[in-house]
């Protein structure tokens, strides 16, 4: 594997990644997560359980996000209450910090946010990773 075109590079910038999540939060446990998708993995608009989570995408269309007071928090999960515009965009190699519902002093107030829904033959390489601890 590691005379892939690119090998290198791409596990340089994972291993930055890894090393600057865990330095900025402190973090002593830090789930990762590598995902090739051909279809959208969380399709409705939701947030995270999580304190923070850092996403980036390496092939394919970036997630989409909402700001602040866009959509209901009570609608969630429903798929007639989701907006169809002012949805914002995180393109491909841009990285982003998603802020849970586990960040003190957020509870209840996570980045509302989704997987982009995919074309047939279209493809998304994703990493995420999670303070775990």
């Amino acid at each position: 594997c590691c005379d892939l075109e690119g090998y290198e590079g791409f596990i340089a910038d994972v291993s930055w990644l890894v090393s600057a999540f865990a330095c900025l939060l402190g973090a002593r446990r830090i789930g990762v997560r590598l995902r090739l998708l051909d279809k959208a993995m969380c399709p409705r608009f939701h947030v995270d359980h999580v304190p923070v989570r850092l996403i980036t995408t390496y092939a394919g269309i970036g997630s989409q996000w909402l700001r602040e007071g866009v959509m209901d928090r009570r609608q969630l999960g429903h798929a007639d209450a989701e907006p169809s515009e002012r949805i914002e965009q995180i393109h491909c190699g841009e990285v982003a910090l998603l802020k849970g519902t586990k960040w003190h002093g957020n509870e209840g107030h996570g980045l509302i946010h989704r997987s982009p829904s995919l074309k047939t033959g279209e493809r998304r390489l994703i990493l995420t990773l999670d303070w775990l601890a």
